[in-house]
């Protein structure tokens, strides 16, 4: 599989065989809402955006979050035709407070990827586990994050299989954790991938993409 990892401009564009993940910007306004128009009987647990204004504010609420250092948004394109088919991101950045010289430092110590979510043809595709693998890959190795969190609505038994076929480490409940996309309470269900766990998670991940999952 060839993957190119370039930085323009301190943005971050990743590359593989069936997906290509750029810098957000309100350029993709337009892909995106064409993306989110089809079937959204998935969405249940996800809040996806139903109309271009709504999209507007959803991309303009992420690059707020990326200038202020906490995200890396990302528009989630088809490699080869460049069509937009959704969105992801690194959130939750953080910059631990370790002494100065201190070995274990990382630029950044750790981070999530959510925020997730893909237009109906694209879904249970190689694109989605390209996508991660992409991800993953940057905050392990170019990153070198201690731990990397991935989270979803408790109740969203796709997504957490999903997750878990990844490689990632199920730790549990978090009760009442913050509002739902369907306007309820949500108890998320929290995952994470630590750096010694990388090695034998990228290696699955390549056995399923060479595979064609």
């Amino acid at each position: 599989m060839t993957i190119a990892d370039t930085t323009e401009a301190g943005r971050l564009t990743l590359e593989g065989r069936h997906v290509r993940l750029e810098p957000l910007s309100p350029e993709h306004v337009p892909g995106l809402a064409a993306a989110a128009s089809g079937p959204r009987d998935t969405y249940g647990f996800t809040w996806v955006p139903e109309n271009e204004a709504a999209m507007r504010c959803y991309v303009a609420e992420a690059l707020a979050m990326r200038d202020v250092g906490v995200a890396v948004p990302f528009a989630t394109l088809h490699a080869a035709s460049g069509v937009v088919l959704g969105t992801t991101r690194f959130g939750n950045i953080e910059r631990w407070p370790w002494p100065e010289g201190n070995p274990n430092r990382r630029e950044p110590d750790a981070a999530e990827i959510g925020w997730t979510w893909l237009t109906a043809a694209a879904q249970r595709t190689a694109v989605n586990t390209e996508a991660k693998y992409l991800m993953l890959r940057h905050a392990f190795e170019a990153w070198h994050v201690h731990r990397l969190c991935i989270q979803t609505d408790a109740r969203n038994e796709r997504s957490r299989r999903a997750i878990e076929r990844l490689g990632a480490t199920f730790e549990g409940i978090r009760r009442a954790d913050r509002p739902a996309s369907d306007g309820s309470v949500r108890s998320t269900a929290v995952y994470s991938i630590i750096e010694a766990e990388w090695p034998p998670v990228k290696a699955g991940l390549e056995a399923r993409l060479g595979a064609g999952a």
